[in-house]
C-alpha cells in the first residue's frame, strides 16, 4: 500500500500477543504464524517488546507511533541517561564547570584502593575482607582549590561487571599497575575496555618503591595491549607513584586536572538531578540506603523521585563523608537514606519535575531498544535448551548479600561455573541478614542458604537448625564461590575407571554350574582376586563378562592367587568359557569428579 493510505498503530513498550493481535485487527493465530516467520515461538498472552512488534507491524504494511501513555510511563535506562546528557551537552545554555569523574581501575592487589586511602588519610585498604576490595566506594578530594571526584572498583575478576559500572560512570580513568608485577589479566580487560569506550586515561605505575620495579616493563606491556604512554610513542599520561609511601601523588591529582581543563566537564545544576545508583543496601537502623552518583542537575531534600521503578522522596542526603547535607550538585557521590525500597545498581534516579519533555522522550524512544520485563517470547532453539535443563540434576541456593552491586557480582561469577551437569538454581536473592522467611524458603525448596557480608537472625539460626537448612556465611566473595563449586560437584555421577589386576590362562574346564562354571588355569601375570570382575578373552576379542564369585588354591578357598601359581576359581556369568580362553581380572574404582 502506499505511504498515504498506511494505516498508523500505536505500540507500547511491551504488550502480549493477544493484545497486539487485536491491534493489528487479525487473529491472534495469524499473528503467531508471523511471529514464527521471524523466528520467534510465543503463545498468545505471553509479552513481545517494543523492536519485535515494530518489525512485524511494518511487514504487515503499519506505519508505527509509540503510544504516549508508555513514553510517559517510562523508566529511565542507563543507556537512555547517555543519550540524555549528551543531548543536554549539545543543545543546553546553562552549562556550568562540575568537578571530573575519576574511576581508579587495575588488577587486584595492584594497590588502588591504598591510592585512595593515601589521598583521604584513611585506612579502608586494611578492612577489605581478603585483601581485596569488594564493593564500589566513592568520595571527593580537593586540590588547589579544585573538587575532584573518586571511584573505587574492585580488581578480581570476579567482580568484572562493577567494574564496567564503575569505568562507565568515569569522565577519567586512572589505570592502576604495580611495576614489580606489570600487566595482568584484569589490567588487559580494563585497557581494553577503557580504549573501545575512549574514556581518558591516565596510568598511574604504583609501587615504585620497591626493589623488583621496572616501569620500563609496564611501558612495554601496556603497549602490546594498546596503551601507548607519553614517551612510549603515544600521548596516554604516565605517573609513577608509590601509595604506600605517598610519593608522585601530588603529580597525579596535578595531572587529573590538567586532563579536565582539555575536557571542560560540564553540567546543567538549574535542572532537576539526574544520578546513577552505585551501590544499595538495607540498613537495620537507616533502612533501605543508597550511593548514588549525581551527574547533572540539583538533587534536594524534600524532593520527589523515581530511581529505578522505585518511587519516593529525599528524606535524608549524606555526603561520602556521612555529613548530612540539604542539596547535592554534579559530580557529587552521596547517600540516599530512607528509600522505600533498596534499588539495584546502574538504576538510574531522576527528579519528578518534568525532566523529560515530549520530544526528548520521544527521541530517546526512537534511539534506544525497548526490552520486555514481563514474559520473553522464545525461540524453538529456547525451548531444546529448556527441555535439556530440566534434565539435569539441580543444586538450588537463596542468596542475601550485604549490597546490590556484591549481589550483583556475585551472581555473575556463579553464572560462570560450568554447568553441563548440573544446573545451578538461584531460587532468589536479596539484600539484608539472612532471616526466617529465608529459612522457610529454603526448606521448602530443598536448598542451601549463602550470605555474604551478611548473617541470620538468631531466629532464622533457630530455624534452620530444627528444619536441617544449611546456612554458611563469607566475606570474601570467591570462598563462597568455591563452596557452591564443591557442593555442585557433590552431585556429579562419579566416574568409573578399570584397574587390571592379572591374566589366568583357561587349562581346563570342569563344571558347569546353573549360573556360571568351574575351570582351572594359571596365573600368567599379576594376581586374580575374588570378588572382582573376569572379562572372557578368545583370540584377543571379548566374550563377555563374569564375575570371580570363589578362588582355589590346593582345594583350598583363598582371596587372591598371585603370578606363577595355578588355581581354580569358580565365574559367574552367561558366558561360555573354554581350554585355551583368556580371562582377565580387573575391578572398578570410582573417581569423584570436581567442576
Amino acid at each position: 500500500m502506499s505511504q498515504k493510505n498506511q494505516k498508523i498503530i500505536k505500540i507500547p513498550f511491551q504488550l502480549t500477543v493477544g493484545d497486539f493481535a487485536k491491534r493489528l485487527e487479525i487473529s491472534a493465530i495469524e499473528l503467531i504464524k508471523k511471529l514464527m516467520e521471524n523466528g520467534i515461538m510465543a503463545s498468545i498472552n505471553e509479552v513481545i517488546d517494543y523492536e519485535t512488534a515494530v518489525l512485524v507491524a511494518e511487514e504487515l504494511g503499519f506505519e508505527t507511533e509509540i503510544e504516549e501513555s508508555a513514553i510517559d510511563d517510562e523508566i529511565l535506562t542507563i543507556e537512555k541517561l547517555g543519550e540524555l546528557l549528551k543531548l543536554e551537552q549539545e543543545t543546553s545554555e546553562k552549562l556550568s564547570p562540575r568537578a571530573p569523574i575519576v574511576t581508579i581501575l587495575g588488577h587486584v592487589d595492584h594497590g588502588k584502593t591504598t591510592l585512595l586511602d593515601t589521598l583521604r588519610k584513611t585506612h579502608i585498604a586494611e578492612k577489605e575482607s581478603g585483601g581485596i576490595t569488594q564493593h564500589i566506594s566513592a568520595y571527593q578530594a580537593k586540590k588547589k582549590g579544585e573538587l575532584i571526584t573518586f571511584i573505587d572498583t574492585p580488581g578480581h575478576e570476579a567482580f568484572a561487571s562493577m567494574r564496567e559500572r564503575g569505568a562507565g560512570m568515569a569522565d577519567i580513568a586512572i589505570l592502576v599497575v604495580a611495576a614489580d608485577d606489570g600487566v595482568k589479566p584484569q589490567t588487559k580487560e580494563v585497557a581494553q575496555f577503557l580504549m573501545e569506550n575512549k574514556i581518558p586515561t591516565i596510568v598511574a605505575v604504583n609501587k615504585i618503591d620497591k626493589p623488583e620495579a621496572n616501569t620500563n616493563r609496564v611501558k612495554q606491556e601496556l603497549a602490546e595491549v594498546g596503551v601507548l604512554v607519553e614517551g612510549y610513542g603515544g600521548d596516554v599520561p604516565f605517573n609513577e607513584i608509590s601509595a604506600k609511601e605517598n610519593l608522585g601523588l601530588d603529580d597525579l591529582l596535578d595531572t587529573i586536572l590538567l586532563v579536565a581543563e582539555v575536557q571542560e566537564f560540564k553540567a546543567n545544576e538549574e535542572r532537576g538531578a539526574l544520578g546513577v545508583v552505585l551501590e544499595a543496601h538495607k540498613d537495620p537502623q537507616k533502612g533501605s540506603v543508597a550511593t548514588v552518583l549525581i551527574k547533572t542537575g540539583t538533587l534536594k531534600v524534600g524532593q520527589n523521585i523515581t530511581i529505578g521503578s522505585i518511587n519516593g522522596r529525599v528524606r535524608k542526603i549524606e555526603d561520602y563523608n556521612g555529613k548530612s547535607i540539604k542539596t547535592a550538585s554534579p559530580s557529587m557521590p552521596i547517600v540516599l537514606i530512607g528509600l522505600p525500597n533498596v534499588p539495584n545498581s546502574n538504576d538510574v534516579l531522576q527528579v519528578q519535575d518534568g525532566i523529560l519533555d515530549r520530544k526528548k522522550k520521544k527521541l530517546l524512544a526512537r534511539q534506544g531498544s525497548f526490552v520486555s520485563k514481563g514474559s520473553v517470547a522464545h525461540s524453538s532453539q529456547d525451548l531444546i535448551k529448556n527441555i535439556d535443563a530440566a534434565l539435569m540434576k539441580r543444586f538450588s541456593i537463596i542468596i542475601k548479600a550485604d549490597t546490590k552491586g556484591t549481589l550483583e557480582a556475585l551472581e555473575q561469577i556463579l553464572k560462570t561455573i560450568p554447568s553441563n551437569e548440573i544446573s545451578l538454581d538461584i531460587l532468589y536473592n536479596g539484600v539484608g541478614p539472612i532471616t526466617e522467611t529465608d529459612v522457610q524458603a529454603a526448606q521448602t525448596g530443598s536448598a542451601a542458604i549463602y550470605g555474604f557480608n551478611v548473617n541470620p537472625t538468631s531466629i532464622a539460626n533457630r530455624f534452620a537448625e530444627n528444619n536441617s537448612v544449611t546456612i554458611k556465611s563469607y566475606s570474601v566473595i570467591y570462598e563462597l564461590v568455591a563452596d557452591v563449586k564443591e557442593q555442585m560437584s557433590e552431585l556429579l555421577d562419579t566416574e568409573i575407571k578399570r584397574v587390571d589386576l592379572g591374566r589366568l590362562k583357561v587349562l581346563a574346564v570342569f563344571k558347569n554350574l546353573k549360573k556360571g562354571i568351574v575351570v582351572g588355569g594359571k596365573v600368567m601375570n599379576g594376581k586374580l582376586v575374588k570378588g572382582n570382575f573376569l572379562e572372557i578373552l578368545r583370540n584377543k576379542e571379548s566374550q563377555g563378562i563374569g564375575t570371580l564369585v570363589q578362588l582355589q588354591q590346593n582345594k583350598q578357598d583363598v582371596s587372591e592367587v598371585k603370578e606363577g601359581l595355578e588355581c581354580g576359581i569358580t565365574f559367574e556369568g552367561k558366558e561360555k568359557i573354554f581350554a585355551g580362553d583368556t580371562l582377565l581380572c580387573y575391578k572398578e574404582e570410582k573417581i569423584k569428579r570436581k567442576l
